[in-house]
């Protein structure tokens, strides 16, 4: 009995320290894990925030280019007809979404749904503008009547996509 009360005198202290240790190292060992993956998750932010907003700013580009203005001052050229001018800014604002279409994977959902609603509604503005106009205008004809006509629009489509734009990258800075 006296050997058995002994070992319990050298085991139970021995036992509570080991408890001890092993709960102090198990939170430490949590510790550190969470340290470490704040640690990535800040680092991934510096290095993913910078190309957002890269993506951010090609895609405000695009909208910029796919604008009736810029539209037409890079596409007429003085002998061009009605239906070259339209194939022309057509193929140009294809050319720049195709372009950008890699850029989807950075910005949210939304924001690209704006941008394709923009691309397709400059499209529309576009195809049904030329139809209101005589099938043998010239260019000169084709581009003067789309500039008046999204003179008149409250706001044209590119324009509504870059608003849209700066509010989501003010709200991620």
């Amino acid at each position: 009995m006296e050997i058995a009360k002994e070992i319990l005198l050298v085991t139970l202290p021995a036992l509570f320290v080991l408890l001890t240790a092993w709960i102090i190292l198990r939170k430490t060992v949590e510790s550190d894990r969470d340290k470490r993956r704040q640690e990535v998750i800040l680092q991934n932010a510096r290095t993913i925030t910078p190309v957002r907003l890269q993506a951010y700013e090609r895609l405000t580009l695009l909208l910029e280019r796919i604008s009736m203005e810029s539209l037409v001052m890079r596409n007429y050229k003085p002998g061009m007809d009605s239906k070259q001018l339209h194939t022309e800014l057509l193929n140009s604002i294809r050319s720049e979404y195709d372009h950008n279409l890699s850029q989807q994977i950075y910005i949210t959902p939304a924001a690209w749904e704006v941008i394709k609603t923009a691309k397709t509604n400059t499209i529309r503005f576009i195809n049904t503008s030329t139809e209101k106009i005589p099938p043998n205008a010239s260019g000169a004809d084709l581009s003067r009547f789309l500039l008046e006509s999204v003179s008149e629009l409250e706001k044209e489509p590119a324009q509504v996509a870059v608003e849209y734009l700066k509010k989501e990258v003010s709200s991620v800075m």
